[in-house]
Parts: C-alpha cells; sequence; structure tokens
C-alpha cells in the first residue's frame, strides 16, 4: 500500500514538473521572439491537457476526462488556423469522427450472465421435526 501511494505522489510531482516546464518553455519562446501561437496558453489549450491528462491517469476509464477534452478540443480547433486556413469549419465534423471512434474502440464491459442460469439443487428435506 505504501509503494501505491509513494507512486501516486511521484506521479503527481512528474506531471507538475513537466506542466512547468512546458510553460516555462512557452514563455521563453515568446520573450526570445520566437512567434508562438496566441492559442498556446489560453483557457481552452489548458483544459484539454487537464482532460487528457485525467484520462491517461485513469487509464482512459470513465467519461469525466473525455467531456473536458472534448470542450477544451473543440475551442481549441476554433481557434487554429493553419496557412489561412480556418479549422473552426471542420471541428464539429472532426469532434463526431473522433466521438465514433471512441464509441466503437473503448472497452466492452462484458457481463457473463452464466450465474444466474445456473440451476440448483432444491432441497425437499423437512428441517423443523
Amino acid at each position: 500500500m505504501e509503494n501505491l501511494i509513494k507512486k501516486n505522489h511521484a506521479d503527481k510531482q512528474f506531471g507538475l514538473g513537466v506542466l512547468i516546464i512546458a510553460i516555462g518553455s512557452v514563455f521563453l519562446l515568446r520573450n526570445s521572439g520566437i512567434d508562438v501561437p496566441y492559442w498556446i496558453l489560453k483557457w481552452h489549450t489548458i483544459m484539454l491537457g487537464v482532460g487528457l491528462w485525467i484520462g491517461y491517469r485513469k487509464n482512459f476509464q470513465g467519461s469525466s476526462w473525455l467531456a473536458l477534452t472534448i470542450i477544451g478540443g473543440l475551442f481549441t480547433l476554433k481557434a487554429i488556423t493553419i496557412f489561412d486556413f480556418d479549422l473552426s469549419r471542420i471541428s464539429t465534423a472532426l469532434i463526431l469522427i473522433g466521438l465514433g471512434l471512441y464509441v466503437i474502440l473503448k472497452p466492452k464491459k462484458v457481463q457473463n450472465f452464466d450465474q444466474y442460469f445456473e440451476k440448483k439443487p432444491v432441497d425437499f428435506t423437512d428441517k423443523e421435526n
């Protein structure tokens, strides 16, 4: 149990360290005069990153990480323009395709109904006598 707590703490520490390095790198690039897109440190990009990080920590189980990722991804795609092509025109289609792939590829929960159909012997002996 103690090893699990230490591993969890180490994972949190590693994730926080990577986040601080990424933010520091973006500020360094901006202050060095390198053109960094304006949407890199916006709320929606941070929401996208947090959603993916939570998904990674939970082995992409559940749906809380998915909601954060979809909302952050939608607004981030609206902010990105590549070669004067506005991604917001196709972002809804990309989100729907991604959601469809998630539904198709997510781990399936197998329910075993054999236990409900087991025949148990009935005891007709009179135990009151």
